[in-house]
């Protein structure tokens, strides 16, 4: 059935799959329920180590929220608390995971799609996709959040940029933006995405979450930034079993295995 999310773990990856080509992958409110759980599955599961983010076929990421649902959905105050709700947890959710997430975009990666992307750890495009928030031209205002969370990628002037004109950039663009980490040939995308996430997921969980965790507190203003907790992480690093599997494996010139503990 579409207008759903698909999960499937592979090794340390787990997918998750906007599943909706018929609308471009836009997202439905029961879409956002099921992310909030496929992300409780992953954060569970210790196998999982990374997770990659893409949409059903080769033609959208996600083109942003259906909005042709909002006739069923939307129809009072009440009814958009309620979607806004359900849509801030599954967004809170995905902002916060622990684990290192990748989105891999091919296609359109639109307004609400391209929020996504940006609460994704890595951006990794096709050639030929497109990106753009379009609020300007549909009347929608953008919470300072979700600005900042875009400002603190691209930079005050780009950011004005992408919102004062809505238009659509180009994946060329978007690279020069610092929007998204790599472009590259469609048909290169999916292996070079699985072999960066399985390099991903060979190291030490550990000290990668320690990382993200660090990376996130920096970008909170310095009144809310939590580094007892990021410490804590780093030593949590220095006392675990992965550690001396580290050094050991360095000594004798092999391959760490890493087991998260």
């Amino acid at each position: 059935m579409p207008d759903r999310m698909l999960s499937e773990k592979e090794g340390v990856i787990g997918w998750m799959t906007f599943d909706h080509p018929e609308r471009l992958n836009a997202v439905t409110q029961d879409m956002w329920l099921q992310i909030g759980e496929i992300l409780d599955d992953f954060e569970k599961d210790d196998a999982v180590r990374v997770v990659v983010l893409k949409g059903a076929g080769n033609r959208a990421f996600v083109s942003g929220a259906d909005i042709s649902k909002f006739g069923a959905q939307r129809r009072n105050a009440a009814e958009v608390a309620e979607s806004n709700r359900i849509t801030g947890l599954a967004r809170q959710k995905l902002a916060a995971f622990a684990k290192p997430t990748i989105a891999m975009i091919n296609g359109y990666c639109i307004g609400g799609g391209l929020a996504i992307a940006l609460m994704c750890d890595l951006r990794f495009a096709a050639e030929g996709s497109s990106f753009g928030i379009p609020a300007a031209r549909l009347g929608v205002g953008y919470a300072p959040q979700s600005v900042g969370m875009l400002q603190d990628l691209v930079g005050p002037a780009y950011t004005r940029e992408i919102l004062f004109t809505g238009r659509r950039f180009s994946g060329e663009d978007a690279l020069q933006m610092r929007l998204i980490n790599r472009l590259m040939p469609p048909e290169e995308l999916e292996p070079y995405v699985r072999e960066y996430a399985e390099t991903i997921g060979s190291n030490a969980p550990l000290t990668l979450y320690a990382a993200k965790l660090a990376s996130t507190e920096l970008l909170k203003d310095e009144e809310e930034r939590n580094f007892t907790l990021a410490n804590r992480a780093v030593e949590a690093c220095f006392d675990s079993e992965d550690y001396h599997e580290g050094r050991t494996a360095f000594m004798e010139k092999r391959q760490p295995v890493f087991k998260g503990r």
